[in-house]
Parts: structure tokens; C-alpha cells; sequence
């Protein structure tokens, strides 16, 4: 698929490009999508040293200040990154669909693509806004004719029951000594929206082609309803008091954990039945399994795979070093917040409750949204407080003050410790 029109869009400081989009229009007024996924298992065979190497992490790790590879960087940098101008080698979906998103038909195969141009979300997202003055290019009739289909997917995902729980990225600048030096926030825009309801539409065809056969799902079961139940209660009683994202993280807390597993119960989050991971087999070691399967079942036609119960344990096994890598990930998150903290100590802000517990409260200050603990006894010194689980509030015996979550405080920031990850405020 080299002759036809083909690109990425990717964060600025990216290296791994494994996936990239191409976009033709047919003579019959349909259009031609691809989605091509770097194919990491031409490289990779089972039982390798790279691929055990690959298994035993799972996923790669993103830090603060360095990632941590699934795959030795000449791979996932090099031979398997879609770089442009450069012939690489992909497993993709071909989409047949109408530019009112209806998918007319699809082919899973193997190619062979070269990619014309490379796009940060912020240049994808200012060509998106642009409008016409670049009507005659290439790369403007790809973008704004996916972005037309992207949104109707989106639009009907959402028509279907899926959830809607964006926020905001913390960032951290560094300087050359690894200190921070600004806080900021990258939020989903339309490019971002572009890229994702590609990638969804593509895991969600691969994982309907399998039929029964033994495969690796992406599943997402339904929520608690009892803490549903409560935080409907606790929303209602609030009101508009209450700051919009601490209830989409109350939302998020009632929520079952997505993991991998053979046994398909649809994804609830996304209102799909069916659901796997295939485009990112340069960073998860599951979506690499997805792709030898798919090479057994669908392009070699060869029903034999490995057997349910060890397929089973693998699923467990990434599902464990994916919760690591997460746990890796926000540890990196906090350190970095107390070391920006530790330059700001004796400073007041502004903040909110976005925590209860029986040994204080947790302030997120609205401004860098460093998170931070106010101790209980700091609260109403000489007062004895009384912990109020299930209305997420802390309840002074005499003097009656409450701190119920959602609550703005302001704050002295008194203490800063990078090692511990902790982060202690003054109310004030």
C-alpha cells in the first residue's frame, strides 16, 4: 500500500510510531481507511530471547523522566517504527466504509506501507482547524475526511451507552539536571479523537473476525451498583457544590478494572461487545499476542493456537505487569509533584478536597493540581473528628465543621519529601 496516502500523528516527543492511518477516496464515492499497526511479530518470534524479554514486561513503562521499553529500542525506534519516507512492514485493517461511517466491508492483512508525512497532535489539530486554505493538499483531504468520520463514531459509541472520562494529562519541564521546572496539561482534542476512534473501530473488528476460537479480549466488566448507588446519593445531596471532575473520579472508583482474558464479556466502558488490544504491539505484549493469533486464524487459516488455559495465564500474567507499570507510573507522577512542592514551601494556594480519609483530608490545589494531605489533627486542632465514610466528609464532634469532599480549602504548603512521595499542607 505504498502508493496510497499515508500518515501519523503522534505526541512531539515520540520515537515509536506503531500505528499510521491512509485515506483514499474510491470512483463510487466510498473511501478507503486503513489502519496499519507496525508488525512486531515478523521481528519477534515466540520463545526468543527478545520476545521472553518482552513477556516477562509486559508493557512498557512511561515515566516522568525516561521510559522503560517493552522491546530493545532498535526495534521499537527503528526497524518497526513507521517513519516516513521509510518502506515498513505492518499488520492492518482496510476499512471499505461510506463517509457517513458505515463500514462497508474490511480486510485483515499484511502490508507494506510508506509513510507520507508525520504530525504531532498539535499540527494535526491546527490543520483541523483551519479549514479550507489548504483544501488542495493531500494530507488536508486525509485529515478532514477522517476527522468527518471520526466524529460520527464518536457520536454513536456515546448513542450506544459508552462512557465519557476525559481528563486532563499532568505534564512535567524539565531542566538538564532532571529538576521541574513547569507544570502543564495536555487534554484530548479533536486530533486526539481521531487517532482514538480509529484504533477502536480497528480492535473492535479484529476482535469479532475470531468468532469462538481461543483469542485474548480487552474486557471491562460492569460497575458496583452499590457504590453507584452511593455516589448517585452523595451527588444529589451535593448539588452543584460538588467540582465536576471529583465526581468523574468517584465514577472511576465504582468502576470494574479492565484487564485481558479469554473469556469475553464485552468491554462496558466502551459499549462494545467485543474488544481486544491490536494497535500498539510495539509497547503491549498482549497486542503482540493478538497479532499471532490473528496470522493462525485468519491469515494462514490454521485453527491450532495455544491452549485456552495457557492463553488464560498470559492474559493474567499482563494484566498483573500492566497494574505495575500504572502503579510505576503515578509513584514517578508523585515524586515529581513533591519536587515541585519542595520549591514552593511557606507559599498559600487555593485547592479542593479530593480525598477522605480517617487520618485527614487530600487538597488537589487548583492551580499546578499537586496533591497533598492535610492531617486530621491539623483540621480543628483539639477537636476529635468523626470519619464519615460513605458521605465521603470528615465531621468535627463540638464545633460541628465539616470537610466533605469537593470542599475548597486553601492552604500553606509545610512539607515536601520526593523520597516518600508525600506532600503536607496547613489549612488555613
Amino acid at each position: 500500500m505504498r502508493e496510497v496516502f499515508t500518515f501519523t500523528i503522534d505526541p512531539n516527543d515520540a520515537k515509536d510510531f506503531d500505528d499510521a492511518l491512509s485515506y483514499q477516496v474510491l470512483s463510487d464515492g466510498l473511501v478507503q481507511v486503513g489502519v496499519h499497526i507496525a508488525d512486531v511479530s515478523h521481528y519477534v518470534q515466540p520463545g526468543d530471547a527478545v520476545d521472553e524479554e518482552a513477556y516477562k514486561r509486559g508493557t512498557s513503562t512511561y515515566l516522568v523522566d525516561r521510559v522503560l521499553p517493552m522491546l530493545p529500542e532498535e526495534l521499537c525506534n527503528d526497524l518497526c517504527s513507521l517513519r516516513p519516507h521509510e518502506d515498513k512492514l505492518c499488520m492492518s485493517v482496510v476499512f471499505t466504509m461510506t463517509q457517513e461511517a458505515e463500514v462497508v466491508k474490511h480486510k485483515i492483512c499484511r502490508t507494506v506501507i510508506r509513510s507520507d508525512a508525520r504530525l504531532d497532535y498539535d499540527e494535526a489539530q491546527a490543520m483541523i482547524e483551519r479549514g479550507s486554505e489548504q483544501k488542495q493538499s493531500g494530507l488536508w483531504e486525509a485529515i478532514h475526511g477522517l476527522d468527518k468520520i471520526a466524529r460520527i463514531l464518536r457520536g454513536k459509541r456515546f448513542e450506544a451507552g459508552a462512557l465519557v472520562l476525559e481528563q486532563d494529562e499532568m505534564r512535567f519541564r524539565l531542566d538538564e539536571q532532571g529538576e521541574p521546572v513547569e507544570i502543564y496539561f495536555e487534554r484530548p482534542n479533536e486530533a486526539h479523537h481521531l487517532i482514538e476512534e480509529f484504533m477502536l473501530l480497528a480492535n473492535r473488528t479484529v476482535a469479532e473476525a475470531v468468532g469462538k476460537k481461543p483469542f485474548v479480549y480487552r474486557i471491562h466488566d460492569k460497575p458496583d451498583k452499590e457504590k453507584l448507588r452511593e455516589l448517585k446519593a452523595f451527588q444529589k445531596r451535593m448539588g452543584k457544590r460538588v467540582p465536576p471532575q471529583v465526581i468523574d473520579m468517584l465514577t472511576v472508583r465504582a468502576m470494574a478494572k479492565a484487564k485481558y482474558s479469554t473469556q469475553n464479556i464485552g468491554h462496558y466502558g466502551l459499549a462494545f461487545k467485543h474488544y481486544t488490544h491490536f494497535t500498539s504491539p510495539i509497547r503491549r505484549y498482549p497486542d503482540l499476542m493478538v497479532h499471532r493469533l490473528l496470522e493462525k486464524y485468519i491469515l494462514k487459516g490454521k485453527g491450532d493456537s495455544l491452549p485456552r488455559n495457557v492463553l488464560e495465564e498470559m492474559c493474567i500474567h499482563c494484566s498483573e505487569r500492566e497494574i505495575d507499570a500504572q502503579q510505576a507510573e503515578r509513584d514517578s507522577n508523585k515524586m515529581y509533584q513533591a519536587k515541585w512542592m519542595k520549591q514552593h514551601i511557606g507559599e498559600e494556594a487555593d485547592g479542593h478536597i479530593s480525598g477522605v480519609t480517617d487520618f485527614g483530608v487530600f487538597v488537589q490545589l487548583d492551580e499546578s493540581r499537586c496533591e497533598g494531605l492535610v492531617r486530621i489533627n491539623r483540621l480543628v486542632p483539639g477537636d476529635y473528628m468523626v470519619y464519615d465514610e460513605k458521605n465521603y466528609r470528615l465531621i468535627a464532634e463540638e464545633s460541628g465543621k465539616t470537610f466533605t469532599l469537593g470542599d475548597p480549602m486553601r492552604v500553606k504548603i509545610i512539607r515536601a519529601d520526593a523520597e516518600k512521595r508525600q506532600i503536607d499542607f496547613k489549612p488555613l
